[in-house]
């Protein structure tokens, strides 16, 4: 070990060996081991280092150990039997290693979950990668504490049943049911069943940032004083298959002018082509070309084939023409800037369209940051 002998005076490898006082051995087993983690090991070395780890695995005074576990904890220098040694040890030893040591397999994790200790399960489902087989024993038999860190750790694999199995057992917690809220990704059947469990502000969260079907979405429309509001525009822009969204809306009576408006003035014109298709009785292809390119009288021959009030074509003839030349200077149509642009400029056009629509429209152009379109500047 010359390449430690040159980091380390004689005096600390006696400490480290031969010291009576703990304190000088902690310190000399931090001293030790940061040095390990910052050289480059061959072969030889490492499995000398090792050894070394090891003995100090086995040293008498829980703050050696403990020195060793908090300075190596993320470090793959720690061999498999000795992190398992560690984590047998008492909290202060055993849980810096069970959070982030890469040295123990799925199997060690998931023996550490069933022990039963409610601290070693909370480390094991806040780690920095959860594996799936892991996560399924924490959501199955796992204390309140560790599954809220399961459901907060989005660096966890959990499965739909998995997911499913944390609200079967914590459906009452608020804690565990925001948590899984606010995944970044979120099965559409948990979506469902949190909506029916979840606060206000945590339900407002799920219905904008995650799709729910379409009849939960205007059921819970439909009670928006006593629910927190759910937009259909949002919701349809969530949708991985807005034709079925569409179709869905319309059997139940939902895919009116006004939302066909209000979508097309904060640019979702897929939401508009596919209503208008559904509407139409007519193919989303043939649709689109005549809403785009069919000239002048494309979009009228559409918009009364779908038989939508005449008296708002004009309001829909300004949204489609906002939308093109927005497209044409070279927006990206997809972005969050293009909708805040096409929200401001359809509005000081001062489209003819019913107060209550511009009202909520006015509300939506509330809630954004302001952009910065000269258009709108001048």
């Amino acid at each position: 070990m010359t390449a430690y002998r040159a980091r380390l005076t004689e005096i600390d490898i006696r400490r480290l060996i031969q010291s009576p006082d703990e304190d000088e051995r902690a310190a000399a087993a931090h001293k030790l081991c940061r040095n390990m983690e910052r050289i480059d090991l061959d072969e030889e070395d490492r499995a000398a280092a090792q050894k070394i780890l090891r003995l100090l695995a086995s040293d008498a005074a829980e703050l050696v150990r403990r020195a060793m576990a908090v300075t190596l904890k993320s470090s793959d220098l720690i061999p498999n039997d000795v992190a398992r040694k560690l984590a047998a040890d008492v909290d202060s030893v055993a849980l810096p290693i069970i959070n982030f040591s890469p040295a123990f397999t799925d199997q060690d994790l998931i023996e550490i979950v069933r022990a039963g200790s409610a601290v070693r399960q909370t480390a094991v489902a806040s780690r920095p990668g959860v594996g799936r087989d892991v996560a399924e024993v924490v959501a199955e038999v796992a204390c309140e504490q560790a599954v809220r860190a399961l459901a907060s750790n989005d660096n966890a694999d959990i499965s739909e049943a998995s997911l499913g199995r944390c609200v079967d057992r914590f459906g009452q917690s608020r804690e565990i049911v925001a948590a899984l809220a606010y995944r970044q990704v979120l099965p559409l059947s948990v979506s469902e069943r949190l909506i029916e469990l979840a606060s206000d502000a945590v339900r407002e969260h799920l219905v904008t940032r995650h799709a729910v079907a379409p009849e939960t979405a205007i059921r819970l429309a439909s009670f928006a004083r006593e629910r927190a509001t759910v937009d259909l525009i949002d919701q349809a822009s969530a949708q991985s298959d807005i034709p079925a969204f569409v179709a869905n809306l319309n059997a139940r009576k939902a895919l009116t002018a006004s939302l066909l408006l209000r979508a097309l003035a904060r640019g979702q014109m897929a939401l508009l082509e596919h209503g208008l298709a559904e509407l139409a009785g007519t193919p989303h292809q043939r649709a689109w070309l005549m809403i785009h390119d069919a000239g002048p009288l494309g979009l009228r021959a559409i918009y009364d084939r779908a038989g939508l009030p005449p008296r708002l074509f004009q309001a829909f003839r300004a949204g489609v023409d906002t939308w093109r030349t927005l497209q044409a200077e070279g927006a990206d149509t997809a972005s969050e800037q293009f909708r805040e642009q096409m929200l401001e400029r359809f509005l000081t056009q001062r489209p003819h369209a019913p107060r209550e629509d511009v009202a909520y429209l006015m509300e939506r152009l509330d809630r954004l940051p302001v952009a910065n379109d000269p258009a709108v500047a001048a």
